[in-house]
């Protein structure tokens, strides 16, 4: 390793993660920092998040799990990140994002960027409507 820093990550690009993030908003994580209590110091929160980052020495941190009920009576497991790892995770994804989609297949339409499941829906009933059952 000849640099400090061995990952580039503008800051540019954590503080649009940031933005996207406070606009989801969303619960606390397991150190019961909310939204707002993070935008109080949030110059200093991103700074020492985008140095952990780009050094390689970001660590993420637990998940709070959350029971939620469902329409049977029972519960289901939601993990809860942390406000500083879910951006974490937004500048991954924008990073990573552009690199894999296009060696994808085309057909999975689950946790893809512009693919809903109303799209998944259509195109299965244009290939049904191909063939005389």
């Amino acid at each position: 390793m000849d640099r400090a820093k061995p990952y580039t990550i503008p800051k540019r690009e954590v503080w649009e993660a940031y933005k996207r993030v406070r606009a989801n908003q969303g619960a606390a994580g397991v150190d019961g920092q909310t939204i707002a209590d993070f935008e109080a110091d949030h110059p200093n929160s991103l700074y020492k998040l985008w140095n952990r980052l780009t050094s390689g020495s970001y660590f993420p941190p637990p998940v709070r799990r959350v029971e939620i009920p469902k329409s049977d009576g029972k519960t289901r497991p939601l993990g809860t990140p942390t406000v500083a790892d879910r951006i974490a995770q937004m500048v991954v994804k924008h990073h990573l994002e552009p690199m894999v989609e296009p060696k994808l297949h085309p057909d999975p339409y689950g946790y893809r960027p512009g693919k809903s499941t109303l799209d998944a829906i259509g195109v299965a009933r244009q290939r049904c409507w191909l063939y005389d059952w």
